[in-house]
């Protein structure tokens, strides 16, 4: 209840002048807040708390318990209507919307972005930890760290609305769509220098991946797909690589659960001079130590053996270093700086997937030297794929959005003379289905390996 006017002016009495007086007085007359605090605050600023119940039952100040209800003006406080979406981030500069449209430089606007979860050396490595040359490498590298971080920022951001506002009966075409629209208004996309690192990745049910719609496409989300979700965001050619997989019938969750299990094994198992095979035989013993029931019916989990992780380098999603899934890999040793998407997937299907399906990703061969073209329009395709895509991944939409228009042809003859590679969808077995996990990790000179793209989601 608001306070009686004389009464106030009799608790202000000793603590402020006339003015002052005539204000709280007003205030308190009107149930307004004082100056100083906004409707709810639990003080005004004489410093007798206000009730900030609705029921009014305290007793304010001036007034009795034998008070007439009709002498006791009580004042409702209107609730206020949330707005459409609310809030999917809180940063340092305010709130994300959704779906999210605020840069993260605006929610960090000191500019530093939140480091990912550290793990130690293992035990051949502590000594790391406290040389100064080492320390000193870290602070030499201190701008890519940032720039990484900031993609692995807006990954968590885009991904949290993602995985909340999907639902069956959707278009691929457009959670794709809203997906990097979100990824470019949070990066603040300029051009080669900060966007989408690569297709949005929805390959579903037995699609391992590379599949994306390509225009026009109808298909529609059911409910019983088994969507991953692999998609990158890049800051001057430093990516971000991160999936997850969604779905909407528990049947598939022990299917997951293995998947997830045995990249965090991956993860934990990676470190400087580790060498790439041990990795892939602990992912294999974890992975396959699952049994997934679906339809009354049960499954092993295999891992997809042919499939792997990767070492990433600027404006380069494939490095040159493979990260198997399965034992009896190259022995080569990660190494220090370098930077990896630790990804596992798992089957119920026979473990090895095939190119099947219509393209949809493509990218420009990173060697490739001077190839002399003979048709213009092959010429000028490519000049426009260099402009605006580089040797970052694209696929038949980007070219769409760009203004590009029947460039069948012209794509297919870069492919012939190997200046661009096409990537078809990977797939298992119809019937079966796979699942797929994935984090980009620092391997830190000093301080431990980072996972860059960790979230509260996984």
């Amino acid at each position: 209840a608001p306070m009686a006017p004389d009464d106030d002016v009799d608790v202000a009495r000793d603590v402020a002048d006339d003015m002052e007086k005539m204000t709280i007085a007003t205030a308190a007359g009107e149930g307004g807040a004082t100056p100083e605090g906004g409707a709810g605050d639990a003080t005004n600023a004489t410093g007798v708390g206000a009730d900030s119940d609705d029921d009014g039952d305290d007793d304010a100040p001036g007034t009795t318990d034998d008070t007439t209800d009709g002498e006791k003006k009580k004042k409702k406080k209107k609730k206020k209507k949330k707005k459409a979406g609310g809030a999917v981030k809180i940063g340092p500069g305010g709130k994300q919307t959704k779906p999210p449209t605020i840069p993260v430089s605006t929610l960090f606007p000191s500019g530093e972005y939140p480091v990912g979860q550290i793990l130690e050396h293992h035990a051949h490595n502590l000594w790391r930890e406290g040389d100064e040359e080492k320390r000193e490498l870290e602070r030499i590298e201190y701008g890519n760290y940032n720039e990484a971080r900031q993609c692995a920022e807006v990954h968590r951001e885009v991904r949290a609305y993602i995985q909340e506002w999907v639902k069956p009966g959707m278009k691929y075409i457009d959670v794709c769509e809203t997906l990097e629209n979100s990824v470019r208004k949070l990066i603040e996309e300029r051009g080669l220098e900060a966007g989408v690192a690569f297709p949005t990745g929805c390959s579903k049910n037995h699609v391992a991946a590379h599949w994306t719609p390509n225009g026009g496409d109808e298909s529609v989300i059911d409910k019983d797909d088994v969507i991953k979700f692999d998609f990158g965001v890049q800051v001057k050619g430093r990516i971000i690589d991160c999936a997850f997989t969604k779905t909407f019938n528990d049947m598939y969750d022990p299917l997951l659960k293995a998947v997830n299990e045995a990249t965090e094994c991956g993860i934990r198992a990676a470190g400087i001079d580790v060498r790439l095979c041990d990795i892939g035989a602990q992912i294999e013993e974890v992975m396959e130590s699952h049994t997934v029931e679906i339809n009354g019916k049960e499954y092993p989990v295999k891992c997809c053996r042919n499939l792997n992780g990767h070492s990433i380098d600027p404006y380069r999603i494939h490095a040159g270093k493979s990260v198997p899934i399965v034992k009896g890999g190259v022995e080569t040793k990660m190494e220090e700086g370098e930077y990896y998407a630790i990804e596992t997937f798992g089957t119920t299907g026979r473990g090895y997937v095939i190119e099947d399906g219509e393209c949809s990703h493509y990218m420009k061969n990173y060697d490739v030297g001077h190839v002399p073209l003979r048709l213009p329009r092959s010429k000028q395709l490519l000049g426009t794929i260099d402009r605006n895509f580089g040797t970052l991944a694209f696929c038949k939409r980007y070219l769409d959005r760009i203004g590009e228009t029947r460039y069948g042809m012209a794509l297919k003859n870069l492919c012939d003379n190997g200046i661009v590679q096409p990537y078809p969808p990977l797939c298992d077995i119809k019937g079966s289905y796979v699942a797929q996990y994935e984090h980009t990790i620092l391997l830190k000179p000093s301080s431990g390996v980072e996972v860059l793209t960790r979230g509260d989601d996984y």
